[in-house]
């Protein structure tokens, strides 16, 4: 095993040549932890202990993911940073967000996933502030993961997996009511209203597209 990469701006360190059985171990150790998270992608990992800007857009992101279904009535379970891993594609990962929308009702009564049997989950989240994290992209593809709200430079991107890559789209497949450019005026929208004032704006613009979808 051996570094490769250290950016301590960011908390992250990238290690080359490390054995399956070498990252089992860390989770093993860490299952109990929030931080740091690990990133696996065929012998190469990352780990990395999330800073304030990082968590807080993570929140954010995640809340209005979670209004848009709740105003819009859509069942769903929120997975947030679950361990997804495969030994046979020797990847995994731990998403800033996660959620099962059209899957809910398949792991709800799940204690732990077995992404051998399990479906991957329909929406994950990506947070990036600092520019320099692995890219993950390839990962989420090799788990068959749909949809990724990527965010970055202040704005959402919005990939939709298709035919083994991933396409950026304007509309979100997962929420449709949402589109990234609603998703990035919501999120710049939080850093200057106080948060009871922003979450109720996030609830009433949500119905308020779905009325207009309707009309």
């Amino acid at each position: 095993m051996s570094i490769a990469t250290r950016r301590p701006s960011t908390n992250r360190i990238i290690l080359r040549n490390v054995s399956w059985e070498t990252y089992e171990r860390l989770l093993k150790d860490l299952e109990n932890r929030s931080s740091p998270r690990l990133t696996y992608d065929r012998g190469v990992l990352e780990i990395m202990s999330p800073h304030f800007e990082h968590d807080r857009a993570k929140e954010i992101l995640g809340y209005i993911a979670v209004a848009a279904l709740e105003e819009t009535d859509v069942d769903f379970e929120s997975a947030a940073s679950t361990t997804y891993k495969r030994e046979d594609l020797e990847r995994g990962f731990e998403p800033d967000g996660s959620f099962y929308i059209r899957s809910a009702q398949l792991v709800r009564r799940k204690k732990r996933l077995d992404m051998t049997v399990d479906p991957p989950p329909d929406l994950v989240l990506e947070i990036d502030v600092s520019g320099d994290s692995m890219d993950k992209l390839p990962l989420y593809a090799a788990m068959q993961v749909q949809e990724v709200w990527r965010f970055k430079d202040r704005s959402v991107e919005i990939r939709i997996l298709e035919e083994a890559r991933y396409v950026r789209r304007a509309k979100s497949l997962a929420i449709p009511v949402l589109d990234s450019k609603l998703i990035s005026e919501l999120m710049e929208a939080s850093l200057h209203i106080q948060r009871p004032a922003w979450a109720r704006h996030v609830r009433r613009r949500t119905p308020e597209l779905l009325e207009a979808s309707r009309a």
